[in-house]
C-alpha cells in the first residue's frame, strides 16, 4: 500500500485489504505476550493504590509563599513521601495526602517534616493541620462496584446474544477482559498510584471496547446474511470483508477520542493526568481488541459450525470439480513433427453441403413510351 493508497483509505474514498482475520495467530500472539506481561507485573509487583484505598495522613496549610507542589514534593522527597498527592488549591491553600506519617518516621523527623513545610510556605508549624484519614474507598464501595460491575456485564451478554448471538457475547467478553487486565498490568509495571479516577477511567473503557465491538459485529451480521457473499467465500472470508469495510472507521473514532485525552495527560492537574492515563491505555487496547481480538475469536466459533465447515470443505474442492472429466482433446496434427523433420499438415474435411444459392433474378426496364 503506497502513500496515496493509505491516505485515501484513511479518507474513506477505498477500501482497505488487510488480512486480519487469515493472520489471527500473530495477533494471538501478541495479545498473548501482553497478557502476560501483564499478569506478571500484577503478580510480582502489585498495584500501587493510593491513599483512597489504604488510608494516610492528610496536611493542610496556607501558602503565603507562592510554592509549587514540585517544592512541596522535593521536601517529602527527603522522608520517603515523593508518591504523595498534592494540590495547591486556588494558589492560597496547599493539602497533602500521604501514608500514615508514623509508618517509616520517629517523631523527631515527624516534627521536622512539618516544619520544613511550614517554614518553606511561610507560616507557623502549629498551622499546618494534621489529620489521620481512613480509606475513603473502603471495602463497602468497592463491593458495590463489583456488584455493579457483575450486573453490567450480565446485561450486556444478554443484550449481545438478543441482538446477535451467544458467540458474539463470548468474543465481547473476551475483548472487554483483555482490555482490563493490559490496563491494570500497565500500572503495575509503571508504578502509577491508582485512585479512584483511575477504576472510573476503566469502567468508562469498557463502554468504548463494547461499542467499537458492537459496530463491528452489526456489519459482520449484515454481510453473512447475504447468500451472495457466502456462496463463494467462506465465514471468516466474510468478517475478514467485513472488518476491512469499517476498519478506518474505528481507527478514525478511536483517534478522535485519543486527541482530547492527550490534551488531558499532558497539561491536566494530577487527578486528571491519572484519569487520562487511564483512558489512554485503555482506548488503544479498546481499539486493538475489537478489530484483532473480537473478530477472530467470533471467526473461529463460527467456522466449527458443521454448516460453514461443509462451506469451506465445498469451496476447497470447488476447483476440481469443475475440471473436465471426458477424454483430453487431441492436439492438432500440424503441431506434431513427423519422421523426416517436416510437419504434417492436417487434413481438412470436407465442409457439410448447404443450400445451393439461388441466382439473382435481374429486373426488366420498364417500358419506354412511343411519342405521338
Amino acid at each position: 500500500m503506497n502513500v496515496r493508497h493509505a491516505l485515501a483509505a484513511f479518507r474513506g474514498y477505498v477500501v482497505p485489504r488487510f488480512r486480519i482475520v487469515e493472520h489471527r495467530r500473530w495477533w494471538a500472539a501478541l495479545s498473548g505476550t501482553l497478557l502476560v506481561l501483564s499478569l506478571g507485573g500484577l503478580v510480582v509487583r502489585g498495584l500501587n493504590f493510593s491513599i483512597d484505598f489504604t488510608g494516610g495522613t492528610l496536611l493542610r496549610y496556607q501558602d503565603r509563599a507562592g510554592v509549587s507542589a514540585e517544592d512541596v514534593r522535593a521536601v517529602l522527597a527527603d522522608y520517603d513521601r515523593a508518591d504523595a498527592e498534592i494540590q495547591v488549591v486556588g494558589g492560597a491553600e496547599i493539602q497533602i495526602r500521604t501514608s500514615a506519617l508514623t509508618e517509616g518516621l520517629s517523631a523527631d523527623q515527624r516534627t521536622e517534616l512539618i516544619s520544613r513545610l511550614a517554614q518553606q510556605a511561610g507560616v507557623d508549624p502549629t498551622d499546618v493541620s494534621v489529620q489521620v484519614v481512613g480509606p475513603t474507598w473502603g471495602s463497602q464501595i468497592s463491593r458495590q462496584a463489583l456488584i455493579g460491575l457483575v450486573v453490567v456485564l450480565v446485561a450486556i451478554t444478554l443484550y449481545i446474544t438478543l441482538r446477535f448471538e451467544w458467540k458474539m457475547a463470548i468474543g465481547a467478553q473476551i475483548a472487554m477482559l483483555h482490555d482490563v487486565v493490559i490496563t491494570a498490568g500497565v500500572y503495575a509495571l509503571t508504578g502509577r498510584e491508582v485512585s479512584p479516577a483511575t477504576v472510573i477511567a476503566i469502567l468508562t473503557i469498557l463502554g468504548f471496547s463494547l461499542y467499537d465491538t458492537v459496530v463491528i459485529y452489526d456489519k459482520v451480521k449484515e454481510n453473512t446474511e447475504s447468500p451472495a457473499l457466502l456462496a463463494g467465500s467462506t465465514y471468516s472470508d466474510v468478517v475478514n470483508l467485513s472488518l476491512n469495510s469499517v476498519f478506518m472507521r474505528s481507527v478514525n473514532t478511536s483517534l478522535v477520542v485519543v486527541l482530547p485525552i492527550l490534551s488531558l495527560l499532558l497539561f491536566g492537574g494530577a487527578t486528571l493526568k491519572d484519569f487520562a492515563f487511564a483512558m489512554l491505555v485503555g482506548t488503544l487496547t479498546g481499539a486493538y481488541s475489537s478489530i484483532f481480538v473480537a473478530a477472530p475469536i467470533l471467526a473461529v466459533l463460527k467456522e466449527r459450525e458443521p454448516r460453514y465447515r461443509q462451506l469451506r470443505a465445498r469451496l476447497e474442492r470447488g476447483p476440481e470439480r469443475r475440471r473436465p472429466t471426458g477424454p483430453p482433446i487431441p492436439a492438432p496434427a500440424d503441431a506434431e513433427a513427423v519422421e523426416g523433420g517436416e510437419p504434417e499438415r492436417a487434413a481438412v474435411a470436407p465442409a457439410a453441403p448447404g443450400p445451393r444459392p439461388q441466382p439473382k433474378r435481374r429486373r426488366k426496364p420498364p417500358p419506354k413510351r412511343k411519342r405521338r
